[in-house]
């Protein structure tokens, strides 16, 4: 009776998409199709709620917003629990999530978009178009002194994390001016950010090797340089607006504060706790435009971003990227872990040997500070979005979202890795 439930309730939302709101019309989303005409057991896309559902029901996880579409089409959209607890909002089809982090594969795919115009090379000094990052200090490992750079700061060391920049969480020399120096201060401008970073020394030189960081940041400040117009407003113009992603922005006008999700911690308990309210619909919410971390997005949305680029960079007859660029992007770069390397804003998936259950070599992805994460599977023409939110994740749900959907795949072809 409860897998009829959940069935139900999916019925209901692909109905929603492919008939219902106004602001989910058809030309939204993706179109709909029986997923066994192309190779997904129906049965098994109905185990992915009830495994969810259990986090849920102890405590674990507000709720979720799941979508799987292959070949093109939407296979499974399933909202799952709640998007405001304390309110009884349920999470529906258009709810907006904070993607944090998912922001930076959209920030790579602008710095491309210039890269396909001929704007920039990746091999260009980042201080051809940023002249602050001039004459850069790099730290010793010990972090006492500093030295100057021995080479120059790339683009493409941008793209791969391998800038020598970093995110100054830990409580090293470098972390504590991160802190002092405010860099993401509310009501600043990304030129003010690139000022402060400017003036703390590298973790490393330039290239020498992965680490996560302010990098994508800086890419959002260089778009604006480079492009002669606000970050936002590139984002706007060149991605957002041709592929129809119509909820996804720095900001959350009045109109849809109602749509945002409450965002939630983890209690020692294991429960939930709220780490941030949606404010009530006063005025429009705005946040700082870091490219790193400052968007919002539905499901459906990114869902229409990850789909141009499985089609390699078009949508819909709407070019955002010349196919041979997608292929740039996702090539593995910067190898680190055992099974992936890192390509231009994306993860990859690189192990040689052939795993049930998981993502083929190949895939490419990314997630968000909120739990939220995605993948791009091309050998299976495979794209997966998980929504939730919940900061401090130490929950399994992502993997048994990616191992229950790649059990639903029935066809011999398409379902091997």
């Amino acid at each position: 009776m409860k897998i009829l439930k959940y069935s139900l309730l999916s019925l209901f939302c692909l109905t929603l998409l492919a008939c219902g709101a106004a602001t989910y019309a058809p030309e939204h989303g993706l179109p709909l199709v029986e997923p066994e005409k192309v190779g997904v057991s129906s049965e098994g896309l109905d185990k992915i709620a009830p495994k969810l559902q259990e986090y849920i029901d102890n405590g674990q996880l507000p709720g979720f917003l799941t979508v799987i579409a292959k070949n093109g089409k939407i296979v499974h959209f399933q909202p799952l629990g709640m998007r405001d607890v304390d309110a009884q909002k349920p999470v529906e089809a258009d709810t907006i999530f904070r993607i944090y982090s998912m922001s930076k594969p959209i920030t790579s795919v602008a710095v491309m978009i210039l890269y396909d115009e001929g704007k920039l090379k990746l091999d260009d000094p980042v201080e051809k178009y940023i002249p602050e990052f001039k004459d850069l200090k790099v730290f010793n490992k010990e972090q006492t002194e500093t030295h100057e750079a021995k080479s120059k700061m790339t683009i493409k060391h941008l793209l791969t994390h391998s800038s020598g920049l970093t995110y100054g969480w830990g409580g090293k020399p470098v972390d504590k001016l991160y802190g002092e120096l405010k860099i993401f201060e509310k009501g600043s401008e990304l030129s003010d950010m690139v000022e402060k970073l400017a003036k703390i020394p590298l973790v490393f030189e330039p290239g020498e090797r992965w680490n996560y960081g302010v990098s994508t940041d800086v890419l959002g400040y260089l778009v604006e340089a480079v492009s002669e117009m606000p970050f936002e407003q590139f984002l706007q113009t060149k991605i957002f607006q041709p592929l129809g992603m119509i909820d996804t922005a720095f900001s959350v006008p009045k109109a849809k504060v109602e749509r945002f999700a409450a965002l939630y911690r983890p209690t020692e308990e294991g429960g939930l706790r709220l780490a941030r309210n949606v404010p009530l619909a006063t005025d429009d919410l705005t946040f700082f435009p870091s490219g790193g971390g400052g968007l919002v997005s539905t499901a459906a949305d990114y869902l229409r971003f990850c789909q141009m680029l499985l089609n390699g960079g078009e949508l819909e007859g709407k070019r955002i990227l010349k196919s041979e660029t997608v292929d740039l992007i996702r090539y593995p770069h910067l190898q680190y872990g055992k099974n992936g390397a890192f390509g231009l804003g994306f993860h990859v998936v690189t192990r040689k040997d052939t795993e049930k259950n998981k993502r083929a070599t190949g895939a490419y992805s990314w997630g968000g500070a909120a739990a939220t994460t995605f993948w791009i599977d091309p050998e299976n023409k495979l794209v997966a979005v998980l929504m939730t939110q919940l900061l401090n994740n130490r929950h399994g749900f992502a993997g048994d979202f990616e191992k229950l959907t790649y059990q639903a795949m029935i066809d011999t072809n398409d379902s091997q890795n």
